[in-house]
């Protein structure tokens, strides 16, 4: 296994961490994001889910099957690693930190297990949690989707109602009222030191 050194405080400033809960538009605002700062470099996650219409390996996902995907934990080449609606998610660690030595930004959209992994392995990361305008506007979105079943949605649902009980947990809170302004307030974040105030909770 390829290993990479741990990246410096400075360095590791750099790494950035996009959750929030299924449907809130992580995935849109990540895409936006990137078109607009091509520089921000996204972690493709591994996945034992298989692709979804108009998915490609190793673009959007690394997929793979339970075997390799216990392989990979068992190597510790995760950086972290969750389970989420029956399937397993995991940010490859060495991609991670080699560019962090770069001096390159890193971007990673996980779960909140993920988050929380990331948090305790590197405290300088910062965490910003994606927060939906309204819990209704969440379940009409999660509900529009067409991707699964009532029951994968109800379990969705219950899931969302932890993910927004620990926005607390994380550096800053941003709405997702407007997707280019959710973008420009991430890029603000990702560039400034400025110290950030701990987010209320509304929802």
């Amino acid at each position: 296994m390829t290993t990479a050194q741990h990246p410096t405080a400075d360095q590791r400033c750099r790494l950035t961490v996009l959750s929030g809960p299924s449907g809130v538009g992580k995935s849109t605002v990540v895409a936006r994001l990137r078109a607009l700062h091509p520089e921000i470099w996204q972690s493709v996650s591994l996945t034992t889910r298989g692709p979804r219409p108009g998915e490609v390996g190793g673009l959007h996902y690394l997929f793979c099957d339970d075997e390799a995907f216990d392989a990979a934990v068992a190597a510790g080449e995760l950086l972290e690693w969750a389970e989420f609606a029956g399937h397993r998610y995991g940010t490859p660690r060495v991609p991670v930190l080699e560019r962090l030595e770069r001096g390159q930004p890193v971007l990673l959209e996980i779960e909140l297990e993920g988050a929380r992994q990331v948090r305790a392995a590197m405290p300088e990361a910062l965490l910003v949690f994606l927060a939906p305008p309204s819990w209704e506007i969440l379940a009409k979105r999660l509900a529009g989707r067409g991707t699964e079943d009532e029951v994968v949605i109800a379990r969705r649902l219950a899931r969302a109602r932890v993910e927004l009980a620990a926005a607390q947990e994380f550096d800053v809170t941003v709405v997702n009222d407007d997707v280019h302004r959710v973008c420009e307030r991430l890029v603000a974040l990702m560039k400034s030191d400025e110290d950030l105030v701990p987010p209320s909770s509304d929802l």
